[in-house]
């Protein structure tokens, strides 16, 4: 069994788990998605489609990859892992962040 995604329109639209017997009965696009990949890389194998589809996601033919939906207008595709991601590097100093599209950059959260 493998997971394959409904492309309409450059969208996926749905994802299933089916064999390719069955997905060659089905009418409109199928495109097999490996569950295992994810930023480019798989941990067992050869990568698949850049990243695993989900519904909204975009399918790009030329790079033959799955796109998630961009969160923040202001991030920016990262050609190689086909993700999206922020102008300004997260901090990495051991404490929480989120993004704050209010200064489009990274917020301390405070203490829990």
């Amino acid at each position: 069994m493998s997971h394959f995604a409904k492309v309409e329109g450059g969208i996926v639209s749905e994802v299933i788990v089916a064999e390719q017997d069955f997905i060659d009965t089905l009418e409109g696009t199928w495109i097999q998605t490996s569950y295992n990949t994810k930023h480019g890389s798989h941990p067992n194998g050869t990568p698949l489609r850049k990243n695993f589809a989900g519904r909204g996601y975009t399918y790009d033919s030329t790079k033959d990859a799955f796109i998630p939906p961009q969160k923040h207008p202001t991030w920016v595709l990262n050609e190689t892992t086909c993700m999206w991601e922020a102008p300004v590097a997260k901090p990495d100093d051991g404490e929480l962040y989120q993004w704050n599209r209010d200064i489009n950059n990274w917020s301390k959260l405070p203490p829990v």
